[in-house]
């Protein structure tokens, strides 16, 4: 199956290379040498988003209103930065980019400099809610940003100046996901949809056809051809992920279910020249599934 596969070929890299989680949540790292180094939690309370930063790195933002910076080859959390006053709900960047973006129940976004200073380097306040969605642009010179206020707004990243502000009744930012390679940014809502905006102009330019759940996550692919929305649910009704066509027909492709309580997230896999296209999704029921893109059949 793809996961065995995926879990031997794991192997075949991590067995000169160990990390133990410990259970007080500290990280023990033992490579060759047999030497061991024991790291501290990269936050103090729930971590709530975590975002690829660098080929080696990841970015957290937690409860505890901090944003973190770790290395996920060695646990050791690099850097802190702090500056919100309530905890982070959203982090995201430009993928090998140095800045760093957050989002928080405090109403506000900041950008972080990888290099720079423990304080932000940008400030963007300007939505009434929590904010709930963050994509930035792939040259990290813009800034789509979603609340629960019902707007979403685009920033100039360098001057921090809200470039747009568009607002629809009910549409409850769920999620924020930015097309590579497109001026287009996904959006999920708590009214059942996915909507695609041109960020240019700042308006919908598509909007799927309405769940029956709210839609809680979603994700685009590298070749910026589809994108994945999750839904939530209960005693395995909905939960599924969805697969939509961004390209062509703009259409629904195929469904995942199989999850028996809400789809938190959703998520593209990398591909690489052994593995099938696959998506991976978790849920409140505890599970994180794996399944094949094209047939959604469960590795």
């Amino acid at each position: 199956s793809l996961l065995a596969r995926t879990m031997g070929k794991l192997q075949s890299k991590i067995s000169f290379h160990t990390t133990k989680y410990r259970a007080d949540g500290s990280v023990t790292q033992t490579g060759l040498a047999g030497a061991s180094q024991q790291h501290s939690p990269a936050h103090t309370d729930a971590v709530t988003s975590v975002a690829a930063l660098k080929p080696d790195l990841c970015v957290s933002g937690g409860r505890d209103k901090s944003v973190a910076v770790s290395s996920w080859r060695s646990g050791a959390a690099l850097r802190h930065f702090t500056g919100h006053e309530r905890e982070v709900t959203k982090v995201t960047s430009a993928l090998d980019s140095s800045r760093v973006f957050s989002a928080s129940r405090d109403k506000t976004v900041m950008m972080w400099e990888l290099h720079g200073a423990s304080g932000p380097s940008q400030h963007f306040p300007g939505h009434d809610l929590v904010v709930t969605g963050l994509a930035v642009s792939p040259d990290a010179s813009q800034l789509c940003t979603g609340s629960r206020d019902n707007t979403v707004c685009k920033w100039d990243t360098e001057t921090g100046e809200c470039l747009g502000r568009a607002a629809i009744s009910r549409n409850l930012v769920t999620h924020l996901c930015w097309v590579p390679g497109e001026p287009y940014v996904v959006q999920t809502s708590e009214d059942k949809t996915t909507r695609v905006w041109d960020s240019r102009e700042l308006q919908v330019a598509h909007t799927f056809p309405a769940k029956q759940h709210i839609q809680t996550c979603c994700d685009v692919s590298e070749d910026g051809r589809y994108c994945l929305s999750s839904s939530s649910g209960s005693a395995g009704h909905g939960a599924e992920a969805t697969l939509w066509d961004l390209r062509q027909t703009r259409s629904r492709v195929c469904e995942y279910k199989g999850h028996f309580q809400t789809t938190t997230s959703c998520v593209f896999l990398p591909r690489g020249p052994a593995f099938v296209p696959s998506i991976a999704t978790s849920s409140s029921d505890s599970t994180v599934k794996v399944w094949d893109q094209r047939t959604a059949g469960r590795g």
